[in-house]
């Protein structure tokens, strides 16, 4: 029966209710403030050395060095589990940028720690100090870096985000990374509001830690009374003896169940053993099963082998049918020994109806032959290079023997479209060889798939590969993810090569000679092209939009109606480029040389042109609004209608920039050009103060038609 000493004190409970409401709620506040300070802290320390290091990567007056190795590593072990695209290669950025970037991985790293290391000693970090909150064990005290860690490490973010990624993982909007944010900022929320327990409510980490979050407002003797929640509250008031009893039948955690249960941690671990040994037996013995199935099936392909080679010896007196039968069955073997017997045999052999049969082998065993292909491939190569130019009949049967192994590759790679992931063909000759007139091989793979299809260093001159794909849906079979299958033609030789609409998007073609190749239409988005050589180059059409073209050199090409934007010519190299109507806003075009180009009608928006050199070139039209343009070299330029609003010419040289079009007579004009109408806005509002070399014709055109200088009335 209940005692009227307990009704009272319900009934003060009952009178207390919406004060320790209050409080409740004024504590949660408090705690997400901290919270939410920590996270800004943490993110602050990265974010703002990393800003200013993409500051100083846009500057061109900075040397550029390679990216910090453990920014790679860092890079790509992200980009995984995201399935954020591959990054091939190792760019080049701004020396300071390496230094404050490293220092944006390695100081939100620093802090975080800090943070846990001031929380398992004092029971607060910063933010908490700051705003009165603290986290204790059941003794009060402040609870240990083991338990901080739990806490923190595992159910404040290892388990809610764990949860979020699987679901994003295997949801129909994978690899959309917002939605991937909103679960892990849902699932962080939720468990941070806590599950209902017995102590009330607290949240999930506190719980698997054996931690409480209290108000350090209240008087130490309450802390531990405020942490257990509204309910626990009402039966601290009743005295002490039940404080002590409501405190020592609390919940034990993780650790103490397991210390209060010997026996489970015995059977568990026994349990274990059991497993990890009978699994090792059975694995064991599976193990010397597939070895033995393996000895069995080479000693017998062997013996076939042995067996089918037989008619194919000079003094067997086979028919040439008998022959061929042999040749496709050893085909059908497809074990090294046979694959290199077959490659063997192409080389040597001289009927030309067994030279087929033996390509059609070869065919059938597919990538496998490959290898082996290939290095035939190098060795005749280097007994070519070895004859001398006198010998024609000795070069001409080398010749030949290449030429028979090159078509082979090519009808692999033909037959076995998108079936070639991960086929290594470097440094290999693949490209036109023989003399027309006589026996000539010219590659040809158009419309085929060659995702992931290493050709480094490869020779491909003159192939036609016209509509071929060079990347590929991964196994996930979705675009722009980890797993793409991206073919690598870095250093290869594609000159006058055609790839014509070819996708050649995120490719890594580093050093690539592109010479006089047909790009027209090629999807060359995102890819690595640092140091490529695109002389005269067609890409009219092309689709250049976020490659990097750092280095590269495309003196003469065509990129009429390209795409370029937001792409990276830092230091390129672009004389006497025909590029008309091309889209080149936000690109990085720094130090780059453009001397004699016809970049009439090019979009120039927001690019970043400081330092270039523009001397001599036809800017006629081209639209350069809030383009950066410090110190760029305009001498001689024509840039008549040209719309320069916005954009910052501090340092810019006009030595004989045609700034408005001279008029002609009538009369002495044998074609009749349209008229263009007003061109007062083309420098409407832009300060010219601090450019250089402007005489009086050009400054009399800019105050007249809005310009800023200090010499306008």
């Amino acid at each position: 029966m209940t005692t009227p000493t307990v009704r009272r004190s319900r009934n003060q409970s009952g009178q207390s209710k919406e004060p320790e409401k209050a409080k409740s709620l004024l504590l949660a506040g408090r705690r997400f403030a901290a919270w939410a300070a920590e996270i800004t802290l943490v993110v602050a320390s990265g974010l703002i050395p990393f800003g200013i290091g993409v500051y100083a990567n846009s500057r061109s007056d900075l040397n550029r060095v390679p990216l910090n190795p453990v920014l790679i590593v860092t890079q790509r072990a992200i980009a995984r589990p995201l399935a954020l695209p591959v990054s091939y290669g190792i760019p080049n950025v701004a020396w300071p940028t390496n230094i404050l970037w490293t220092i944006a991985l390695l100081a939100p790293v620093t802090l975080s720690w800090w943070q846990l290391y001031l929380l398992a000693k004092t029971g607060s970090t910063i933010p908490k100090r700051w705003l009165k909150v603290r986290v204790v064990n059941q003794q009060g005290k402040p609870p240990g870096l083991g338990a901080v860690v739990i806490r923190e490490g595992v159910g404040r973010w290892t388990v809610p985000i764990s949860i979020a990624y699987l679901l994003w993982r295997y949801s129909f909007a994978f690899p959309n990374l917002g939605l991937f944010t909103f679960l892990s900022l849902l699932m962080i929320v939720g468990e941070g509001i806590g599950l209902p327990s017995r102590q009330g409510r607290r949240a999930l980490h506190d719980q698997l830690a054996g931690t409480y979050t209290i108000d350090g407002l209240l008087p130490r003797n309450k802390q531990i009374q405020s942490a257990g929640g509204n309910d626990q509250a009402e039966e601290w008031q009743e005295g002490d003896e039940e404080l002590a009893a409501a405190q020592t039948n609390q919940s034990p955690n993780l650790w103490r169940r397991i210390q209060q249960n010997p026996n489970l941690i015995l059977f568990g671990v026994g349990l274990t053993s059991m497993t990890a040994v009978l699994a090792t037996l059975i694995g064991t013995q599976v193990y010397i099963q597939i070895q033995q199935s393996q000895r069995a099936t080479k000693q017998i392909n062997s013996q076939q082998f042995l067996e089918l080679i037989k008619p194919l010896s000079p003094n067997s007196g086979a028919t040439n049918q008998q022959r061929q039968s042999a040749i496709l069955a050893i085909g059908g073997l497809n074990d090294p020994q046979s694959i290199k017997f077959l490659a063997d045999l192409l080389v040597s052999e001289t009927n030309p109806s067994l030279l087929d049969t033996i390509q059609q082998a070869l065919t059938t065993v597919g990538p496998q032959a490959i290898p082996e292909l290939k290095n035939k491939n190098q060795f005749l190569v280097s007994e070519l290079e070895s004859v001398g130019s006198a010998a024609t009949e000795e070069r001409e049967l080398r010749q030949g023997r290449l030429q028979r192994n090159q078509g082979t590759i090519n009808k692999i790679l033909s037959v076995y479209s998108g079936k070639t992931e991960g086929v290594d063909l470097s440094s290999t000759q693949l490209g036109q060889s023989g003399t027309p007139g006589s026996s000539f091989f010219n590659l040809v793979l158009d419309n085929i798939d060659l995702s992931g299809v290493k050709l480094k260093s490869a020779n491909l001159n003159q192939a036609s590969l016209k509509g071929s794909r060079f990347r590929g849906v991964g196994e996930d079979g979705r675009w722009d993810t980890y797993d793409d299958a991206i073919a690598d033609l870095s250093q290869a030789q594609l000159q006058q090569a055609n790839l014509t609409d070819a996708n050649l998007s995120r490719v890594l073609m580093n050093r690539t000679d592109l010479s006089r190749a047909t790009l027209n239409k090629a999807n060359l988005s995102n890819a690595r092209l640092f140091e490529a050589k695109l002389n005269s180059t067609q890409l009219v059409g092309a689709n250049l939009q976020n490659a990097v073209l750092e280095k590269a050199s495309l003196t003469g090409a065509d990129l009429g109606d390209a795409n370029l934007n937001e792409a990276n010519l830092y230091a390129a190299r672009l004389g006497r480029v025909s590029a008309i109507g091309t889209q080149l806003s936000f690109a990085n075009l720094t130090n780059t040389d453009w001397q004699g180009a016809d970049l009439s009608g090019a979009y120039l928006d927001r690019a970043n042109l400081s330092n270039a050199n523009l001397s001599a070139t036809r800017l006629t039209g081209a639209v350069l609004r809030s383009a950066q343009m410090e110190n760029v070299n305009l001498q001689n330029a024509d840039l008549s209608f040209a719309d320069l609003r916005g954009a910052n010419v501090a340092g810019a040289d006009f030595k004989g920039a045609i700034l408005a079009p001279s008029k002609q007579d009538p009369a002495d004009q044998f074609v009749q050009t349209p008229d263009l109408g007003s061109v007062s806005a083309v420098v409407q509002g832009v300060d010219f103060s601090q450019a250089k070399n402007l005489d009086s014709k050009q400054l009399a055109y800019i105050c007249t038609q809005g310009g800023i200088h200090p010499r306008c009335p």
